[in-house]
């Protein structure tokens, strides 16, 4: 079977469909749907960040967002009937070029503790930190790094 994945930067009109897919995910699930606002993601989308999709036929079926602030990855997402298809990997991969195209030093970001985004970050070389009591695992990537996240 042939797909035809697009990749492009989010734009504004992007935003009630993005929030839509976060909030269809089967881990890193908000304990509250109202933690993370349409005003966030215009702030990330326009002037704390930048944000990447991917798309088929129309639907979107992933995202990541950028924090030039901190050098962080802000939100990365895949629906869950789109995963395996490498869609994580490729949006992560852009939004860590970019941050280091910023001038960051490093990339950081954090999910759950035991989760297959766990799993993944630490198996493609990630720096891993988890202190006692802490309910999300941090990670970070060098610039030297970031073909890591290509294999």
């Amino acid at each position: 079977m042939k797909t035809n994945l697009n990749y492009r930067q989010a734009e504004l009109k992007d935003i009630p469909e993005l929030s839509v897919l976060r909030l269809s995910v089967r881990e890193n699930q908000l304990s509250s749907p109202d933690k993370v606002t349409l005003a966030m993601y215009h702030d990330y989308l326009t002037t704390l960040g930048q944000g990447w999709l991917c798309e088929e036929d129309g639907q979107i079926l992933g995202f990541s967002v950028a924090d030039v602030r901190d050098g962080s990855i802000w939100a990365l997402f895949v629906r869950p009937d789109s995963e395996g298809r490498g869609i994580g990997r490729t949006l992560l991969e852009m939004a860590c070029d970019w941050l280091f195209a910023q001038g960051h030093p490093k990339v950081s970001l954090s999910t759950g503790i035991g989760t297959r985004a766990d799993r993944f970050y630490e198996a493609h070389g990630w720096q891993r930190e988890l202190q006692p009591g802490d309910r999300e695992v941090s990670y970070t990537v060098l610039p030297n790094l970031r073909k890591a996240i290509r294999s």
